[in-house]
Order: C-alpha cells, then sequence, then structure tokens
C-alpha cells in the first residue's frame, strides 16, 4: 500500500487519482529513448495496463539514451518491445504489460485500438508516417495523445484532444521529408529526459482524471542554447482538415497512404514489409538452412535471425519484415531481399 504513497501525497493526483491511473490503459507507440523513459515511469507510477509495440532490436547505439535496455539484450539482439517487457515486469509485476514486435501500419493500429479500447496513445516512434497514422487513429476513436520528438539538444512535445485541439495534420499540413535524425546529428540523453518529463506528466494529467490542466501550447526546447518556447497553437486548428475537421475522411489510414517500403530515419537502412506474413513452410528454420548451404553464416535467436551479404547486414524477423543495413537504396534493398529470401 506505500509503493505510490509519495504519489498520492501530490494532492491533484490523491487517491482517487492514483485508483484512476491504476483503471487506464496506455498504448505506447515505439521502445527506443522516448519509448522506454515513458514505459518506465508510467509503470513505476502504477498504470493499470500499458501496451507496447516497436519493429526494432537492441543496437549497442541504443544503451546511451534507451534506459531499460543492457549490454546481453544488444548482444542478444533483442527486439526492443520484449526487451523493454522483461524488464518493465521486474519493476513493477503488477502492471499488465503487452508486447508487440511489429511495424505499425494503420490496419494493424486500427484493429488493436477496436479490440483493446486504449484511454490514451503515446508517441515514441522516429518517423512522420507512423505518426500520421497515431493522428488517424486518434481523431476518429476520439482518444488523446501526446506527440514527442527530440534530435541533438532539441526536443518538442504537443498534447491532441480530438475534437478541441488542431491535430498533427493541422500543424503540419503534409507530412515532412529528410531532415535532422539522431543518426545524422546525435543526441544528448538530457533532451530525451526533458521531451519524457512532459509527455509523462500530462499522461498523468489525463489518467488521473485531471485532463483539464494539460498544457495546450506546443512546447520546444533546446537544451545546449538554453531556449524554451510555448507557442499558443489553438488558432492553427483547420475546419477543412480531411484528420479532425468538418468533412473526416482520415487519409493516412487509407491503403495507398501506408508506406511498405522506407528509409529508416536516419540510419542508412531500409525496411522492407512484405504483403503477408511468412508461410509455415518459409519460416526460420527453413531459410536458415538455405542460406547456410550457400556459405553464408546465420545469427538467429527466437525473434529474428541476421547475416551479412555483399557488404549488407539483413535482419529478418518472424513477422516476414526485413531490415537492409547499409544502404538507403530502396531498389538495391530490394535486389538483395529478394535474392537471399524473397
Amino acid at each position: 500500500m506505500d509503493r505510490y504513497s509519495r504519489q498520492t501525497l501530490f494532492a491533484p493526483i490523491g487517491e482517487g487519482g492514483q485508483k484512476s491511473i491504476r483503471e487506464h490503459h496506455v498504448l505506447l507507440i515505439g521502445a527506443g529513448a522516448l519509448g522506454t523513459g515513458n514505459a518506465e515511469a508510467l509503470v513505476r507510477a502504477g498504470v493499470g495496463k500499458i501496451t507496447i509495440i516497436d519493429r526494432d532490436y537492441v543496437e549497442w547505439s541504443n544503451l546511451q539514451r534507451q534506459q531499460l535496455y543492457s549490454e546481453s539484450d544488444a548482444h542478444d539482439k533483442l527486439p526492443k518491445a520484449v526487451a523493454a517487457k522483461e524488464r518493465l515486469q521486474k519493476i513493477n509485476s503488477e502492471v499488465k504489460i503487452s508486447a508487440h514486435v511489429a511495424d505499425v501500419t494503420a490496419d494493424m493500429l486500427d484493429l488493436l485500438v477496436k479490440e483493446e479500447g486504449f484511454d490514451l496513445l503515446i508517441d515514441a516512434t522516429d518517423n512522420f508516417d507512423i505518426r500520421m497514422i497515431i493522428n488517424d487513429i486518434s481523431q476518429k476513436y476520439a482518444i488523446p495523445w501526446i506527440y514527442g520528438a527530440c534530435v541533438g539538444s532539441y526536443g518538442i512535445s504537443f498534447t491532441i484532444f480530438p475534437g478541441e485541439s488542431p491535430c498533427l495534420q493541422c500543424l503540419l499540413k503534409t507530412v515532412p521529408m529528410g531532415g535532422a535524425t539522431c543518426d545524422t546529428v546525435g543526441i544528448i540523453a538530457p533532451a530525451v529526459g526533458m521531451v519524457v518529463a512532459h509527455q509523462v506528466a500530462e499522461a498523468l494529467k489525463i489518467l488521473s482524471g485531471n485532463g483539464r490542466e494539460c498544457n495546450r501550447k506546443l512546447v520546444s526546447f533546446d537544451l545546449w542554447k538554453n531556449q524554451y518556447v510555448s507557442l499558443n497553437v489553438g488558432k492553427l486548428k483547420n475546419p477543412e482538415c480531411l484528420s479532425c475537421g468538418e468533412n473526416q475522411t482520415y487519409p493516412y489510414l487509407s491503403f495507398e497512404n501506408q508506406t511498405k517500403t522506407a528509409v529508416l530515419c536516419g540510419r542508412d537502412s531500409v525496411q522492407i514489409r512484405p504483403a503477408e506474413k511468412m508461410s509455415e513452410g518459409r519460416g526460420f528454420g527453413v531459410l536458415k538452412e538455405l542460406l547456410t548451404t550457400q556459405g553464408i553464416s546465420v545469427e538467429s535467436n527466437p525473434y529474428l535471425m541476421s547475416f551479412q551479404v555483399e557488404g549488407h547486414r539483413l535482419v529478418a524477423f518472424q513477422d516476414g519484415r526485413v531490415l537492409v543495413h547499409g544502404t538507403k537504396d530502396i531498389a538495391r534493398a530490394k535486389t538483395l531481399y529478394h535474392r537471399y529470401l524473397g
């Protein structure tokens, strides 16, 4: 009973707010720097259930800022969602934790929201394709979501309430292409921590029944340059917006707007997502045997397998996705994919 005593002593939360937090279900999209920070804080705060979706696996470069992971996770190339769940369950066994090793698609997110009935969506992803899908799902099902991003020493956060605040589509008009990423300009851990602090504070307000206290402004900062900006963006809500306006069509949930092949955020890597999952007859065992007979050394665990060919590393997941490292050339990535896995 003393576990959350310091949190319940905080008057705006109290016993009633703590009970409310325990009764809610949060969907966290992404288990990288922002994802691990949000997940740990919410699990320690006693959220009732948290569902985590992430498509990637733990690498050595993640350990500098992604706080749930260890060297053994990077050595074993564990999927981030799996490694995060294992660590979070050790932190708070009372919280129900569900993990999905998968790429977020409109169809997947739509089905998951229908089945699970989330109370809050938290953005911890690294690309705007997925963020725009989250934005449309939020509007379609009237679920609040918290946008967050960081790079270098810069960070940004904004809480979106369907029907009230402008949505991400209103703010951006179109999906931004390119720009600075953690892999091109780096990132310092305090920038991550600051965005996490804003996102978690907003989440606790919503989950404890204090959503009226949420910041309705877009917050951005640069810790290195000692800059902090809070912008009132309420007037940017567009009545003609196709995501949140008067005639909503949720454009980013349509098939033609769903990415099937994508260059990953600044990572010199291409993700290929096939239309169908790997068939039973083309499981890891069969593929590993085929590759081994070609003299290719294959590393594997229950979740993925990886191998080096022609100067590139390919990582195949159980859901059929493949990451082709060492290129941003989609055509080149597809050639390697079809040559060795197609």
